[in-house]
């Protein structure tokens, strides 16, 4: 945790915290209160846990819109689901940390362990920080900070739960049918360390089904599953080869752990000036 003991230190904080951030704030006022947490502020109002729960929704509706563009054929369950990873608590320290945000939020000597700030006010100020962007520069500006950070969360979400859906739903039926668990197998792989791919069979109470390629073991191993599961449920049709295929991705869903949605709407906020005492931190200005 920084120490700030006047006013031109903070000055120097703030500098160095929006160039780490890459977005210059209007009302610098304003960014301190986002880095404040409320055990060093005078008063919990001088702190961000108003721009903490204005910054959830902000952060909410820039997923869903990233979401709803970038996949067009998945269910909104699908998309709840990746939704509730990427705006988790433990998602959000996680981006905290890539814009060095340990570095910059002010919280009481209390709270700071050995230099090390919890994850749980990492992510609150993280929130906190989004708000101020939306507030001093509309949404598009909390869009163009959040979208380098929330893709690659994306992405590894997407990839984490639908690895989940196919190997879990391939187990479950492999324990109902076979009494068996499903075991892969690693039969090639091939390119420089950097940029590998494997070849990954998965085997059934001794059936071996058809193997997949995938840019790196869990994404071959979720593809063998599904080809797995097309040719047992293709069993299951028995003689019946005018039915439609089951859609595995529904059937997915169905068999993963519920997630409660929650619904998000572009947020209809009255901006108005904040006039905080000068930062409400308590220190002098020199």
């Amino acid at each position: 945790m920084p120490e700030v003991n006047n006013f031109a230190e903070l000055e120097v904080l703030l500098d160095q915290c929006q160039t780490a951030l890459n977005y210059r704030f209007h009302d610098i006022e304003l960014l301190a209160m986002c880095l404040t947490h409320a055990s060093s502020a005078r008063t919990r109002l001088h702190s961000n846990e108003r721009l903490e729960f204005l910054g959830d929704t902000i952060l909410g509706v820039v997923v869903c819109e990233a979401l709803y563009h970038r996949f067009p054929e998945s269910s909104e369950g699908e998309l709840t689901r990746i939704k509730s990873i990427v705006v988790s608590r433990a998602t959000c320290a996680t981006m905290a940390a890539r814009v060095r945000l340990e570095e910059f939020v002010l919280v009481g000597k209390g709270l700071d362990h050995g230099g090390h700030i919890p994850s749980s006010i990492l992510a609150g100020t993280f929130e906190g920080l989004i708000a101020g962007i939306y507030l001093d520069g509309g949404l598009e500006a909390a869009r163009e900070f959040l979208t380098p950070l929330i893709t690659p969360e994306i992405e590894s979400s997407a990839a984490t739960l639908h690895e989940q859906n196919f190997k879990s739903l391939l187990q479950h039926i492999a324990q109902k049918k076979f009494g068996a668990t499903p075991m892969y197998r690693l039969l090639d792989e091939r390119g420089p360390d950097h940029s590998k791919v494997f070849h990954i069979s998965v085997v059934v109470a001794g059936r071996v089904f058809p193997a997949a390629w995938g840019a790196n073991k869990k994404e071959a191993e979720q593809t063998a599953a599904q080809h797995a599961l097309e040719e047992l449920l293709g069993d299951d049709a028995g003689e019946d080869r005018n039915a439609s295929p089951p859609d595995l991705r529904e059937s997915a869903a169905a068999e993963g752990s519920a997630v409660t949605a929650s619904e998000v709407a572009t947020p209809d906020v009255t901006v108005t000036s904040i006039e905080p005492e000068p930062f409400g931190l308590g220190v002098e200005q020199s």
